[in-house]
């Protein structure tokens, strides 16, 4: 009788991949809350970005007097928030194009000609005005060009041109930020197992990957099996295949199937990758893994083909682990010389970037 001896090596490809993101940060603005007539007050932006257009800007005043209010002066100033201090237009900021879109606590406000690229001045009859909390929603608005704190001054008057004393009055501060940065490193992966038995998909469970047949027979097919384990993040998945011999003894060879089921008393090694009836042995590809897809050949249960070199599973897209199982089967007729016959198969996985 021949005794059959074989074993497989595995393969662990490492690849190197850098994947970045980027997070933007938008600042809220900063109250300026003084000893100032109007109180609470606020300043809010719906893109911090410095010389972002079309921008809403949405102020809040708390309006403690109760007195007649035809106007309102609304400044955006780059040095000071403080009533009655020289007021800079910050670089780059423009309100030529605003939109009052929203009035809540006030009514019957418009934006006057008399604004400025920097001061907005609301106009309206004077009338009475309750102490309340009022919103002005401006749309359209351009941020200054270049980050750092800028300031806002809110002033009511009694006229209905911004002239005059005015009746209540308070600042308020806001910053403009850049977005902030934050990468990170995402490597391409290829893991790639082979083992005797491996439990689940957890390549650190791989036994030996040898196997030894026993004796070989004419009247039953030897069967042995193999597993491996793959899993990629590369973009156009991976390609698994095998190289070797059929299994000799000096120059005595078994041959290598191209393809059909197993018959005794013939001199047959064959592979595939699924489970088979017969003989019985191997099995489906199981794991979280969906994407394999092993090649016609070795697909079909209980038949068999051996061709060096030949793909035996792939996929086009990334994947998680899978498993396949490897089924051997050797036949020999009953003539086959004697001797001790093996064979090393080597597995190789690459992943497809």
């Amino acid at each position: 009788m021949a005794r059959a001896i074989f074993n497989s090596l595995s393969k662990l490809v490492p690849l190197i991949l850098v994947a970045t993101f980027l997070i933007g940060m938008w600042p809220s603005p900063y109250n300026n809350v003084q000893a100032a007539q109007i109180s609470p007050r606020s300043l809010k932006l719906s893109d911090a970005l410095p010389g972002a257009g079309n921008v809403t800007y949405n102020i809040t005043m708390g309006v403690v007097t109760v007195s007649v209010v035809g106007s309102i002066r609304i400044q955006f100033c780059s040095n000071s928030a403080l009533i009655g201090d020289p007021c800079t237009a910050p670089f780059g900021f423009d309100a030529t194009s605003a939109v009052l879109s929203q009035q809540t606590g006030t009514s019957g406000f418009l934006i006057s000609t008399d604004s400025t690229a920097n001061e907005l001045i609301l106009t309206r009859p004077p009338a009475v005005q309750a102490a309340t909390f009022v919103t002005l929603t401006f749309d359209n608005m351009s941020n200054p060009a270049a980050g750092g704190s800028y300031y806002g001054r809110f002033l009511t008057y009694a006229s209905s041109d911004a002239s005059g004393p005015s009746t209540d009055a308070g600042g308020v501060a806001f910053a403009i930020q850049g977005a902030i940065g934050v990468s990170a490193e995402v490597p391409p992966y290829l893991t790639f197992c082979v083992g005797e038995i491996i439990t689940g998909t957890d390549c650190t469970t791989a036994t030996e990957p040898f196997t030894d047949l026993g004796e070989l027979s004419s009247v039953v097919t030897s069967v042995a099996e193999s597993q491996l384990v793959v899993a990629t993040n590369a973009s156009n998945g991976y390609s698994m295949w095998a190289a070797g011999t059929s299994m000799t003894s000096g120059n005595n060879v078994i041959t290598a199937m191209s393809g059909g089921t197993s018959q005794v008393n013939t001199s047959q090694f064959g592979i595939n990758l699924r489970a088979n009836t017969l003989p019985p042995g191997g099995a489906d590809p199981s794991g979280p893994g969906t994407n394999g897809v092993i090649t016609a050949g070795y697909n079909q249960p209980d038949h068999y083909r051996f061709v060096s070199g030949d793909v035996l599973a792939d996929s086009f897209v990334p994947d998680n682990p899978l498993k396949y199982t490897v089924t051997y089967v050797v036949n020999i007729p009953s003539a086959q010389p004697g001797g001790v016959y093996s064979t090393t198969l080597t597995y190789i996985c690459l992943g497809n970037f």
